[in-house]
Protein backbone atom coordinates (compact mmCIF):
# COMPACT_ATOMS: atom_id res chain seq x y z
CA UNK A 1 0.00 0.00 0.00
CA UNK A 2 1.51 3.33 -1.11
CA UNK A 3 0.58 5.85 1.59
CA UNK A 4 1.99 8.91 -0.30
CA UNK A 5 -0.43 8.19 -3.16
CA UNK A 6 -3.39 8.26 -0.79
CA UNK A 7 -2.11 11.48 0.78
CA UNK A 8 -1.88 13.01 -2.68
CA UNK A 9 -5.40 11.88 -3.55
CA UNK A 10 -6.84 13.39 -0.36
CA UNK A 11 -4.96 16.65 -0.86
CA UNK A 12 -6.30 17.08 -4.40
CA UNK A 13 -9.81 16.17 -3.23
CA UNK A 14 -9.63 18.80 -0.50
CA UNK A 15 -8.03 21.60 -2.53
CA UNK A 16 -9.77 20.96 -5.86
CA UNK A 17 -6.47 21.68 -7.58
CA UNK A 18 -3.27 19.76 -8.26
CA UNK A 19 -1.11 22.84 -7.81
CA UNK A 20 -2.69 23.81 -4.49
CA UNK A 21 -2.49 20.22 -3.29
CA UNK A 22 1.21 20.12 -4.25
CA UNK A 23 1.83 23.29 -2.26
CA UNK A 24 0.08 21.86 0.80
CA UNK A 25 2.29 18.75 0.69
CA UNK A 26 5.46 20.71 -0.19
CA UNK A 27 6.08 18.75 -3.39
CA UNK A 28 5.98 19.67 -7.08
CA UNK A 29 2.84 19.52 -9.21
CA UNK A 30 4.28 16.82 -11.51
CA UNK A 31 5.04 14.72 -8.43
CA UNK A 32 1.50 14.90 -7.08
CA UNK A 33 0.04 14.27 -10.54
CA UNK A 34 2.22 11.15 -10.82
CA UNK A 35 1.08 9.87 -7.42
CA UNK A 36 -2.59 10.27 -8.29
CA UNK A 37 -2.00 8.63 -11.69
CA UNK A 38 -0.30 5.64 -10.00
CA UNK A 39 -3.23 5.27 -7.61
CA UNK A 40 -5.72 5.42 -10.50
CA UNK A 41 -3.66 2.79 -12.33
CA UNK A 42 -3.60 0.51 -9.28
CA UNK A 43 -7.36 0.83 -8.80
CA UNK A 44 -8.23 0.64 -12.48
CA UNK A 45 -10.40 3.78 -12.34
CA UNK A 46 -9.97 7.49 -12.80
CA UNK A 47 -10.77 9.39 -9.62
CA UNK A 48 -11.26 12.95 -10.80
CA UNK A 49 -13.07 14.86 -13.52
CA UNK A 50 -10.83 17.62 -14.82
CA UNK A 51 -12.69 20.75 -15.91
CA UNK A 52 -10.26 23.48 -16.89
CA UNK A 53 -8.03 24.22 -13.92
CA UNK A 54 -10.46 22.72 -11.43
CA UNK A 55 -10.74 19.06 -10.58
CA UNK A 56 -13.71 17.32 -9.01
CA UNK A 57 -14.16 13.87 -7.51
CA UNK A 58 -16.03 11.54 -9.83
CA UNK A 59 -18.12 8.58 -8.67
CA UNK A 60 -15.06 6.38 -8.03
CA UNK A 61 -13.29 9.21 -6.24
CA UNK A 62 -16.26 9.85 -3.96
CA UNK A 63 -16.39 6.14 -3.10
CA UNK A 64 -12.67 6.05 -2.32
CA UNK A 65 -12.64 9.23 -0.19
CA UNK A 66 -13.85 7.79 3.16
CA UNK A 67 -11.71 4.67 2.63
CA UNK A 68 -8.57 6.75 2.03
CA UNK A 69 -9.32 8.86 5.09
CA UNK A 70 -9.64 5.73 7.24
CA UNK A 71 -6.41 4.30 5.83
CA UNK A 72 -4.40 7.38 6.79
CA UNK A 73 -6.02 7.55 10.22
CA UNK A 74 -5.08 3.91 10.86
CA UNK A 75 -1.50 4.59 9.76
CA UNK A 76 -1.29 7.59 12.11
CA UNK A 77 -2.83 5.55 14.92
CA UNK A 78 -0.26 2.76 14.49
CA UNK A 79 2.57 5.29 14.52
CA UNK A 80 1.28 6.81 17.78
CA UNK A 81 0.89 3.43 19.46
CA UNK A 82 4.44 2.41 18.59
CA UNK A 83 5.93 5.78 19.50
CA UNK A 84 4.15 5.76 22.87
CA UNK A 85 5.92 2.53 23.84
CA UNK A 86 9.14 4.42 24.37
CA UNK A 87 7.52 6.71 26.96
CA UNK A 88 9.41 9.64 25.46
CA UNK A 89 7.54 12.94 25.24
CA UNK A 90 8.65 14.33 21.90
CA UNK A 91 7.61 14.69 18.29
CA UNK A 92 4.84 16.77 16.74
CA UNK A 93 1.69 17.83 18.58
CA UNK A 94 -1.09 18.91 16.16
CA UNK A 95 -3.22 21.38 18.13
CA UNK A 96 -6.07 23.57 16.92
CA UNK A 97 -7.59 26.51 18.79
CA UNK A 98 -9.73 29.60 18.27
CA UNK A 99 -8.18 33.04 17.85
CA UNK A 100 -9.60 34.37 21.11
CA UNK A 101 -8.37 31.42 23.19
CA UNK A 102 -5.04 31.50 21.41
CA UNK A 103 -4.61 35.16 22.32
CA UNK A 104 -6.17 35.29 25.77
CA UNK A 105 -5.96 31.84 27.39
CA UNK A 106 -3.30 29.63 25.81
CA UNK A 107 -0.08 31.70 25.97
CA UNK A 108 0.66 30.81 29.61
CA UNK A 109 -0.20 27.14 29.06
CA UNK A 110 1.97 26.93 25.94
CA UNK A 111 4.86 28.74 27.62
CA UNK A 112 4.87 26.27 30.53
CA UNK A 113 4.40 23.29 28.21
CA UNK A 114 7.30 24.15 25.90
CA UNK A 115 9.48 24.84 28.94
CA UNK A 116 8.82 21.39 30.40
CA UNK A 117 8.81 19.51 27.06
CA UNK A 118 11.32 21.19 24.71
CA UNK A 119 11.42 18.15 22.39
CA UNK A 120 7.77 18.56 21.39
CA UNK A 121 7.13 20.58 18.24
CA UNK A 122 3.76 22.34 18.28
CA UNK A 123 1.76 22.28 15.06
CA UNK A 124 -0.69 25.05 15.96
CA UNK A 125 -3.66 26.04 13.78
CA UNK A 126 -6.33 28.71 14.31
CA UNK A 127 -9.98 28.40 13.28
CA UNK A 128 -13.51 28.78 14.58
CA UNK A 129 -14.40 26.34 17.36
CA UNK A 130 -17.07 24.67 15.21
CA UNK A 131 -14.60 23.97 12.40
CA UNK A 132 -12.00 22.81 14.91
CA UNK A 133 -14.39 20.20 16.33
CA UNK A 134 -15.14 19.03 12.79
CA UNK A 135 -11.42 18.69 12.03
CA UNK A 136 -10.86 16.66 15.21
CA UNK A 137 -13.80 14.40 14.35
CA UNK A 138 -12.11 13.66 11.01
CA UNK A 139 -8.73 13.00 12.55
CA UNK A 140 -6.86 16.04 11.27
CA UNK A 141 -5.81 17.16 14.76
CA UNK A 142 -5.19 15.28 17.99
CA UNK A 143 -6.48 18.01 20.29
CA UNK A 144 -8.43 21.24 20.19
CA UNK A 145 -8.68 23.99 22.79
CA UNK A 146 -11.93 25.71 21.90
CA UNK A 147 -15.35 26.86 23.03
CA UNK A 148 -17.00 23.56 23.97
CA UNK A 149 -20.14 22.61 22.04
CA UNK A 150 -23.42 22.57 23.91
CA UNK A 151 -24.31 19.16 22.45
CA UNK A 152 -21.25 17.15 21.50
CA UNK A 153 -21.40 14.03 19.31
CA UNK A 154 -20.40 10.74 20.92
CA UNK A 155 -17.17 10.79 18.92
CA UNK A 156 -15.86 13.79 20.89
CA UNK A 157 -14.63 13.90 24.48
CA UNK A 158 -14.81 17.30 26.18
CA UNK A 159 -12.59 18.41 29.07
CA UNK A 160 -13.54 21.81 30.54
CA UNK A 161 -10.65 24.11 31.45
CA UNK A 162 -12.14 27.56 32.00
CA UNK A 163 -15.59 29.04 32.59
CA UNK A 164 -15.87 32.17 30.47
CA UNK A 165 -18.43 34.64 31.84
CA UNK A 166 -19.93 36.88 29.16
CA UNK A 167 -21.42 40.28 29.85
CA UNK A 168 -23.40 42.78 27.80
CA UNK A 169 -21.00 45.57 26.85
CA UNK A 170 -21.25 48.93 25.11
CA UNK A 171 -19.08 52.01 24.64
CA UNK A 172 -19.07 54.51 27.49
CA UNK A 173 -21.19 56.98 25.48
CA UNK A 174 -23.61 54.43 23.99
CA UNK A 175 -27.32 55.12 24.74
CA UNK A 176 -27.55 51.82 26.65
CA UNK A 177 -24.68 52.87 28.90
CA UNK A 178 -26.23 56.28 29.46
CA UNK A 179 -29.62 54.74 30.21
CA UNK A 180 -28.09 52.28 32.70
CA UNK A 181 -26.19 55.10 34.42
CA UNK A 182 -29.33 57.23 34.60
CA UNK A 183 -31.56 54.48 35.98
CA UNK A 184 -28.86 53.16 38.32
CA UNK A 185 -30.25 49.65 38.07
CA UNK A 186 -30.23 46.65 35.74
CA UNK A 187 -31.98 47.14 32.41
CA UNK A 188 -34.40 44.63 30.90
CA UNK A 189 -34.43 42.56 27.72
CA UNK A 190 -36.58 45.07 25.86
CA UNK A 191 -33.90 47.72 26.38
CA UNK A 192 -31.41 45.52 24.50
CA UNK A 193 -33.80 45.05 21.61
CA UNK A 194 -34.06 48.83 21.17
CA UNK A 195 -30.48 49.07 19.91
CA UNK A 196 -28.45 47.26 17.22
CA UNK A 197 -26.19 44.39 18.22
CA UNK A 198 -22.87 43.05 16.95
CA UNK A 199 -22.63 39.29 17.48
CA UNK A 200 -20.76 36.17 16.33
CA UNK A 201 -22.18 34.40 13.29
CA UNK A 202 -25.39 32.38 13.42
CA UNK A 203 -24.71 28.73 14.19
CA UNK A 204 -21.60 29.29 16.26
CA UNK A 205 -21.54 27.98 19.81
CA UNK A 206 -21.01 31.45 21.25
CA UNK A 207 -23.86 33.02 19.23
CA UNK A 208 -26.24 30.33 20.50
CA UNK A 209 -25.11 30.83 24.10
CA UNK A 210 -25.64 34.59 23.82
CA UNK A 211 -28.83 34.70 21.81
CA UNK A 212 -30.93 31.85 23.22
CA UNK A 213 -31.70 33.39 26.65
CA UNK A 214 -32.41 36.78 25.07
CA UNK A 215 -34.67 35.39 22.33
CA UNK A 216 -36.66 33.50 24.97
CA UNK A 217 -37.48 36.85 26.59
CA UNK A 218 -37.73 38.90 23.40
CA UNK A 219 -38.74 37.72 19.94
CA UNK A 220 -35.83 39.13 17.94
CA UNK A 221 -32.68 41.23 17.94
CA UNK A 222 -31.43 43.82 15.48
CA UNK A 223 -28.07 42.30 14.56
CA UNK A 224 -26.31 44.68 12.18
CA UNK A 225 -22.89 43.02 12.03
CA UNK A 226 -21.59 39.48 12.46
CA UNK A 227 -18.01 38.33 12.90
CA UNK A 228 -16.43 35.43 14.75
CA UNK A 229 -13.42 37.44 15.89
CA UNK A 230 -14.10 38.72 19.39
CA UNK A 231 -11.24 41.20 19.11
CA UNK A 232 -13.00 42.74 16.09
CA UNK A 233 -16.32 42.83 17.97
CA UNK A 234 -14.55 44.54 20.86
CA UNK A 235 -13.26 47.24 18.50
CA UNK A 236 -16.65 47.80 16.85
CA UNK A 237 -18.41 48.05 20.21
CA UNK A 238 -15.78 50.42 21.62
CA UNK A 239 -16.41 52.93 18.81
CA UNK A 240 -20.16 52.86 19.41
CA UNK A 241 -21.44 50.79 16.46
CA UNK A 242 -23.59 48.62 18.73
CA UNK A 243 -23.67 46.49 21.86
CA UNK A 244 -22.46 42.94 22.23
CA UNK A 245 -21.80 40.18 24.75
CA UNK A 246 -18.09 39.84 25.49
CA UNK A 247 -15.99 37.95 28.04
CA UNK A 248 -15.57 39.99 31.20
CA UNK A 249 -11.82 39.72 30.70
CA UNK A 250 -12.18 41.96 27.63
CA UNK A 251 -13.93 44.85 29.39
CA UNK A 252 -11.52 47.79 29.46
CA UNK A 253 -11.70 51.55 29.89
CA UNK A 254 -13.39 51.98 26.49
CA UNK A 255 -16.31 49.74 27.44
CA UNK A 256 -18.85 49.50 30.23
CA UNK A 257 -20.78 46.50 31.44
CA UNK A 258 -24.55 46.81 31.03
CA UNK A 259 -26.37 44.76 33.69
CA UNK A 260 -29.52 43.07 32.33
CA UNK A 261 -32.03 41.78 34.87
CA UNK A 262 -32.21 37.97 34.75
CA UNK A 263 -29.45 37.52 32.15
CA UNK A 264 -26.48 35.32 33.02
CA UNK A 265 -24.35 34.09 30.11
CA UNK A 266 -21.47 31.66 30.41
CA UNK A 267 -19.59 29.42 28.03
CA UNK A 268 -17.14 26.65 28.73
CA UNK A 269 -13.68 26.60 27.15
CA UNK A 270 -11.67 23.41 27.12
CA UNK A 271 -10.05 20.50 25.36
CA UNK A 272 -11.71 18.45 22.63
CA UNK A 273 -10.39 15.07 21.51
CA UNK A 274 -11.67 12.09 19.55
CA UNK A 275 -13.04 9.35 21.79
CA UNK A 276 -11.66 6.53 19.60
CA UNK A 277 -8.23 7.99 18.95
CA UNK A 278 -5.27 7.08 21.13
CA UNK A 279 -3.26 10.06 22.25
CA UNK A 280 0.44 10.56 21.78
CA UNK A 281 2.61 11.04 24.84
CA UNK A 282 2.86 14.72 23.89
CA UNK A 283 -0.95 15.09 23.88
CA UNK A 284 -1.24 13.39 27.26
CA UNK A 285 1.42 15.70 28.66
CA UNK A 286 -0.35 18.75 27.24
CA UNK A 287 -3.66 17.79 28.85
CA UNK A 288 -1.95 17.21 32.20
CA UNK A 289 -0.17 20.58 31.93
CA UNK A 290 -3.40 22.42 31.00
CA UNK A 291 -5.31 20.89 33.91
CA UNK A 292 -2.62 21.66 36.48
Amino acid sequence: MDIPNYKAFLAVAEKGSFSKAADSLFITQPAISKRVALLEEQLGHSLFDRLGRKVFLNEAGRALLPVAQRILLEVQESQRVINNLSGEISGKLPLVTSHHIGLRRLPTVLKDFTKHYPNVRLDLAFMDSENACHEIEHGHFELGVVTLPLLAPKTLKLTPLWSDHLTIAASVDHPLALRAAQQKKALNFDDLADYPAILPSVGTYTRTIIEDPIIKKHSSLDVILETNYLETIHMMVSIGLGWSALPRTMIDKGLVEIPIHGLHIQRELGIVQHTERSLSNASKAFIKQALS
